[in-house]
């Protein structure tokens, strides 16, 4: 990485619940989860507009508080899925690589990661799995541009540092 950009590290290695947990990677894209908060936001600016415009005339159909607050809680739910989008991360370590996207982190071991590509048509990364299985990696975006680079690249280097060596026979 060029000296003076900026590193994708988002600040000192992050601790989970148990002291063993130390990651010396943690990687979320910028541009995702702007996007999400703007989208989220809108979605709900319109869904509360819409829910105090839907008393606005006699339309001979009887629309009370009740449908105004259904639409309004319905821009809080879709609005609220939108803003899993700012939680997606990477996180490597010793004990492996954790990846979460939109609800839940999976952590795989070193064991069973072969690698970390990026297909010539896709979104986001992948994290390759043994037997053609793959998990993507929506943290590592093409929208980040050199930042997504950096962390394929800090990966491959914490890989070569933890991943067991092969054995041969």
């Amino acid at each position: 990485m060029p000296e003076g950009a900026d590193h994708p590290v988002t600040g000192p290695p992050a601790r989970d619940t148990e002291p063993s947990d130390v990651w010396e990677f943690v990687y979320r894209p910028r541009r995702t989860p702007r996007i999400a908060i703007a989208v989220a936001i809108v979605v709900l600016i319109i869904h509360i507009v819409f829910g105090a415009l839907l008393t606005i005339s006699d339309t001979g159909v009887q629309i009370g508080l009740s449908d105004q607050f259904a639409i309004w809680i319905i821009g809080v739910v879709v609005a609220g899925a939108i803003l899993l989008f700012t939680r997606v991360r990477l996180r490597v370590g010793p004990q492996g690589v954790g990846v979460r996207n939109l609800t839940s982190e999976r952590v795989f071991g070193w064991d069973r990661i072969v690698g970390l590509t990026y297909p010539d048509k896709g979104f986001g990364a992948r994290l390759l799995l043994p037997a053609d299985e793959h998990i993507p990696v929506l943290a590592v975006q093409a929208g980040d541009g050199d930042r997504a680079v950096g962390a394929m690249n800090r990966f491959r280097e914490l890989r070569q540092i933890h991943a067991p060596r092969p054995t041969s026979d």
